[in-house]
């Protein structure tokens, strides 16, 4: 069974406080663009994430406000920004390093929150059922491409009735399949 691959490139997902300072007061996030996990998208505002020795300028955030700031780069982008990002699902950002978020009317400051994401696939219970598997399994992923074809492993399973069936890999990964839209995966072999 095949199912989409999509790159998740760099971006941020913010607090409703935190998209006031950066925003200003009232601010709420202006959907641009709807993405594959149902009630996630891709929003207008952009932001400037700031490390000890670059700024990556641009940044989207995704919506909605979550009740965390966290951030999610490449490890390139790690390494640009001169931050140690530790490889974590999304949402695990205990003990991983912070950053500066700046807006066009302020900045925040966090403590924690940046990290490069973990491999992942979406997907529902009733997918989890037919590919034989389990949330928070780890399985390895044939991705194929027009040009470059790889198999990744340490790829999470993640299954809940709120998703769709779609894997996501971050910029670095994409570049090494040269990947585009078409991409698709499957998966080979269940840790």
């Amino acid at each position: 069974m095949k199912f989409i691959v999509e790159t998740s490139a760099r971006h941020a997902h913010v607090t409703a406080e935190t998209l006031e300072i950066l925003f200003g007061k009232g601010a709420t996030l202006t959907p641009k663009k709807d993405l594959s996990q149902p009630g996630q998208f891709a929003c207008e505002e952009r932001i400037s994430v700031v490390g000890p020795k670059n700024t990556l300028n641009g940044v989207s955030i995704l919506g909605p406000v979550r009740p965390a700031d966290q951030v999610e780069i490449s490890a390139t982008d790690a390494r640009t920004i001169g931050i140690a990002a530790p490889i974590r699902e999304s949402g695990d950002t205990a003990g991983s390093p912070g950053c500066k978020l700046v807006g066009p009317c302020g900045e925040v400051e966090i403590s924690e929150g940046v990290i490069v994401a973990k491999r992942h696939i979406h997907m529902t219970p009733a997918d989890a059922e037919a590919l034989g598997v389990q949330d928070k399994q780890i399985v390895w992923v044939k991705i194929e491409t027009p040009d470059r074809s790889a198999v990744l492993g340490d790829t999470v399973v993640r299954v809940s009735d709120k998703f769709s069936l779609a894997m996501h890999i971050d910029t670095d990964e994409s570049n090494a399949v040269m990947g585009g839209r078409d991409m698709t995966g499957e998966i080979i072999t269940i840790d």
